[in-house]
């Protein structure tokens, strides 16, 4: 049974300090002694100890929370990281057969206050948001690891940490899980209970060791915190920081580890601009998830639908490139950097958003085309190494005359040194069909792309990079089909470097990736000064220099950039950044500025801009939060004046109403166009319970003349379980006489899908 004064230790902010100090000094005196005996150790700092009963996740401390070890002594993560935070926490982890159960306790300043969440959706994110997360690095690898948050609404949010947690990019929400969740408030103080189930961690049977943290956001104070110290400079998801967890016992297996996800959806859509019958039909599927071992998990999807995905924000499209477009679909998203994160961010050999999304030469219009059957194949074989395997058959289209394909891929990653590793792969996208049954020959009937990254990244994080070469073959042989480059960064609190460098050759085409300019040699570098003010309301800011540089062998130097930054953060997290820009752009191929079809430039001539880029992020805690940006000034032989952004309004905890927008103004000298372009995007969010949710996203768009409404009502009636009703509508829109015009309807579609998640 649980003391009185055990009770005091957890809920009296002076008893708790007092048990702090003993704790310390015990801990102290452990350490000494270790020091004095000289012995070798692997050093822990909490213990998973095991218990026979299960916990009830309900919010409160039972009193077998007392037997369990203590995470205390939280660090300061933001706005500073060199002293205790002012808002401590004290978390404490336990586990039976079945599942991990980690207790939080987030006391406050204030006794009485509120707290921040943006809706009551499951997967919340923001730095403003308040929250408890515990990241579990299960194979000691400080690269890869699983993240389960809760707020004090009781909303849980679930992800995966990969790349060491370098960089927002490193952290997805995308991935889904079955794990029970509960928070209360009380008075000074809010309490978190989770219970994850151990099949739904990938690890290795027989480990004496986890790594592990904890980390905190507090809206009141604008505070984040941690269990492990973090630096400022890094992310509060860092995995070169954690610390080591034992196990009071190896673990184990916790029985089979299979689930199956049936779904049966129904359409209903209608292309009226092409003057074609409306379209109904019934469709079922199912995805399977098998643990293989449990580090290695098995994905089969049969007939997949992914008709329930949120529809992609539109954007005005005044570049000369390819716009890039995050992957969306669920079951491309698990271990997803196995297979995505080869090669830079605008050269890369694999983009799954290419699987069942075809181009028709014929019409130049990207077209869906049905996957009928797929596979993957990811996690560790051992504690140094990843496999991911993926094969995906895409049915043919007859209508855009496209034959079937399969696109597969083959990923394998070496950790090396303490948080390295190298990687190497091979990506296949074949038919077993006769392209010319199909069109005159516009198909290749392979493309393969194959290559290997160096990933580097020190035992402190400070420095990190990669190196990479990549190759592409099809029947088609041809020269200059290559890719290879660099990326080094070196950080510190105090300053920054960055260096990129890449070589694209002219026919290098992966037709499963993404590649937004070929024929190209890159060098780009970036300094950062940060200063830290010890009073006052800035939290950091400094100057920064930046400069790319773009060319090739036949044009020379294509593109250049020259800039002078300023970054400001203040210690409400809102920020502001600006840049002074001067650039240099070289036209290898004709292009009108305006993005209206008007008369282009030619190509072969040049121009030299100066403009200013600047963004404004305001404190997102407020119920009304904002941020605009700016990209203003000299443009092409002309002027181009920009702004856009997003304003909110957070009804909490039922759900927020928002408004992107986009204004550009292009100003050219006759005989070329002006242009005056708009993007506006209404988004009405409500969560009517942590179960119950709507959505509509209204999109105008002036330089397509569209608009686009996307409604849907997803009602989570089960663990990880949906029934989802969409309706996509698209109308003709045009500005006459300064007034909106709605046009006749272009297309409309009625969507039904109900999946069921089932543990076997």
């Amino acid at each position: 049974m649980q003391s009185t004064n055990q009770k005091s230790q957890l809920f009296n902010p002076v008893a708790f300090r007092l048990y702090l100090v003993k704790k310390m000094l015990r801990k102290a005196l452990f350490l000494l002694t270790l020091f004095l005996c000289t012995r070798v150790s692997i050093a822990q700092d909490i213990i998973f100890k095991k218990i026979d009963v299960p916990i009830v996740i309900d919010g409160e401390i039972d009193e077998i929370w007392a037997e369990a070890d203590s995470a205390y002594n939280w660090m300061q993560q933001f706005p500073y990281d060199s002293s205790l935070a002012v808002n401590q926490t004290v978390a404490k982890v336990l586990y039976d057969d079945k599942n991990v159960y980690v207790l939080g306790i987030m006391y406050n300043a204030t006794e009485d206050r509120s707290y921040v969440t943006p809706s009551l959706r499951r997967d919340f994110r923001g730095a403003a948001n308040d929250n408890f997360t515990v990241v579990f690095d299960t194979f000691q690898d400080r690269t890869n690891a699983f993240s389960f948050g809760i707020n004090p609404f009781g909303v849980r949010r679930e992800g995966l940490v990969v790349n060491g947690g370098s960089g927002r990019e490193s952290f997805s929400l995308d991935w889904d899980n079955v794990w029970r969740g509960e928070a209360k408030p009380h008075q000074g103080y809010w309490v978190a209970e989770m219970a994850i189930p151990l099949n739904s961690l990938r690890f290795n049977e027989g480990q004496k060791f986890w790594n592990l943290n904890f980390y905190r956001v507090d809206s009141e104070s604008a505070e984040r915190s941690t269990w492990a110290p973090i630096q400022r400079n890094f992310s509060l998801y860092n995995l070169a920081s954690s610390r080591v967890a034992e196990w009071e016992q190896p673990t184990k297996r916790s029985g089979k580890n299979l689930s199956f996800i049936p779904f049966v959806s129904g359409n209903y859509d209608q292309n009226f601009s092409e003057g074609l019958d409306a379209n109904t039909g019934l469709s079922a599927g199912f995805d399977v998830k098998y643990g293989i071992t449990p580090g290695l998990n098995l994905d089969l999807t049969v007939n997949p639908d992914f008709s329930q995905v949120e529809v992609d924000q539109q954007v005005t499209n005044l570049d000369r490139f390819e716009i890039f477009f995050p992957e969306r679909r669920q079951f491309f998203l698990e271990n997803a950097d196995l297979f995505s994160d080869y090669g830079l961010r605008d050269t890369r050999p694999f983009f799954s958003r290419r699987i069942g999304v075809s181009r028709d030469e014929n019409t130049g219009q990207n077209i869906q085309s049905r996957i009928p059957l797929g596979l993957r194949l990811s996690g560790k074989v051992n504690d140094n190494l990843r496999v991911g395997v993926l094969s995906m058959q895409v049915a043919d289209n007859q209508t855009a005359q496209l034959p079937s394909y399969n696109y597969s891929m083959i990923s394998l990653q070496q950790k090396v040194f303490s948080r390295s590793n190298i990687s190497a792969f091979l990506v296949n996208k074949q038919t077993f069909e006769d392209p010319k049954e199909y069109s005159d020959s516009l198909y290749n009937e392979w493309d393969r792309t194959f290559g290997f990254d160096y990933n580097l990244a020190s035992a402190d994080n400070k420095i990190t990079g990669k190196f990479f070469y990549h190759q592409n073959i099809n029947q088609v042989k041809v020269d200059s089909a290559f890719a290879t480059g660099m990326e080094f960064q070196y950080s510190v609190p105090e300053w920054e470097f960055n260096m990129r460098a890449q070589m694209v050759g002219a026919n290098y085409a992966p037709e499963v990736g993404f590649v937004r300019r070929t024929d190209l040699r890159q060098l780009a570098m970036t300094y950062r000064k940060r200063f830290y003010p010890t009073s006052g309301g800035v939290q950091r800011h400094g100057p920064g220099f930046d400069v790319d540089l773009k060319g090739n062998q036949t044009y020379g130097l294509l593109d250049w950039d020259v800039n002078i930054l300023y970054d400001i953060t203040w210690r409400t997290s809102a920020e502001f950044s600006a840049r002074l820009r001067r650039q240099y752009t070289y036209l290898f191929r004709s292009f009108d500025p305006s993005g209206t079809g008007g008369l282009p430039l030619e190509a072969n001539t040049e121009y030299t801009n100066n403009l200013l880029i600047a963004r404004y992020q305001s404190d997102a805690r407020k119920k009304i939060s904002f941020e605009l940006s700016t990209r203003s000034g000299e443009y092409y032989n002309g002027m181009r004046w920009n702004l856009e952004g997003s304003i909110q309004w957070r009804y909490q905890p039922l759900g927020f109403t928002s408004i992107d927008f986009a204004y550009n103004g292009i100003r050219l000298p006759d005989p070329y166009n002006d242009a005056n372009l708009f993007l506006i995007g209404p988004r009405f969010d409500f969560t009517f319970s942590k179960k119950l949710f709507w959505t509509t996203f209204v999109q105008y768009n002036s330089q397509i003349d569209n608009v686009n409404i996307n409604s849907r009502l997803q009602w989570r009636f089960a663990p990880v379980s949906d029934m989802f009703l969409v309706y996509t509508d698209n109308y003709l829109a045009e500005t006459q006489e300064g007034f909106l015009q709605f046009g006749g309807s272009k297309s409309r579609a009625l969507v039904f899908k109900m999946t069921y998640w089932l543990n076997l």
